[in-house]
């Protein structure tokens, strides 16, 4: 079987942050597309759904990860800007229509790059603030 690049792998959020993940605070935008040719800087589109890309920093919460870096982004594929959900520093969130997309890096080594089509905030936490 052959993959072509950039082929994206539908996973489950859970599967991904097993632990949960939280918002950086501060770290939401929109991706922008650079023409070298022209400087130029423009709105960057999703390559199979022609929607807007914004991009979010989060923190993985897996305490088995160490010392070793916590912080990855998603990229959101959606029409209009993403509204994370309320809470505070640092707020707990899920994402929905997660894929991953891996590829071998600059240096040689395998990477991977997140993308969702929404987030919001974690099945448990949306309970416990309707109580």
């Amino acid at each position: 079987m052959a993959l072509r690049g950039g082929t994206r792998f539908a996973v489950r959020c859970e599967d991904v942050f097993p632990a949960g993940c939280a918002l950086v605070p501060e770290s939401l935008g929109e991706v922008e597309d650079y023409d070298e040719k022209t400087g130029r800087r423009s709105p960057a589109k999703d390559k199979l759904t022609g929607q807007r890309v914004w991009q979010v920093r989060v923190m993985d919460l897996d305490p088995e990860l160490g010392k070793r870096s916590r912080e990855t982004t998603v990229k959101i594929s959606a029409d209009y800007r993403p509204v994370p959900p309320t809470g505070g520093l640092f707020e707990a969130v899920e994402f929905d229509g997660m894929t991953v997309t891996p590829y071998v890096g600059n240096n040689g080594r395998m990477a991977y790059s997140l993308r969702a089509t929404g987030m919001r905030a974690p099945a448990g936490v949306a309970t416990k603030a309707a109580q």
